[in-house]
């Protein structure tokens, strides 16, 4: 089986401070944001709300991915989020579906 990479934004609210991730294993990777397991930068800012994702080909696809979404200003990564998610639901719950 193939694996799956994700770029992925956290918040801790709408509008609030945002955290871009890669990972192989999103919902793993966002339970742990949630309950707070990893101590890091999403912990120490209450980062528990995943609400923006993309699947990349292949790691460096996607590593490359997260460090362009980095390098943006914080207005293009809010108009990324609210062009398929305008309510900042937490996408967590889908991943569990």
């Amino acid at each position: 089986m193939e694996k799956r990479f994700h770029v992925y934004l956290m918040t801790n609210r709408r509008n609030g401070t945002l955290y871009c991730g890669v990972t192989s294993d999103l919902a793993r990777r966002a339970y742990e944001h949630k309950s707070g397991t990893v101590e890091g930068f999403t912990s120490r800012y209450d980062l528990k709300h995943l609400v923006w994702f993309e699947e990349a080909g292949d790691a460096l696809t996607a590593i490359q991915r997260e460090k362009t979404i980095k390098a943006y200003p914080r207005a293009w990564k809010i108009n990324l989020i609210e062009e398929r998610n305008p309510q900042w639901r937490d996408l967590y719950d889908d991943l569990m579906k």
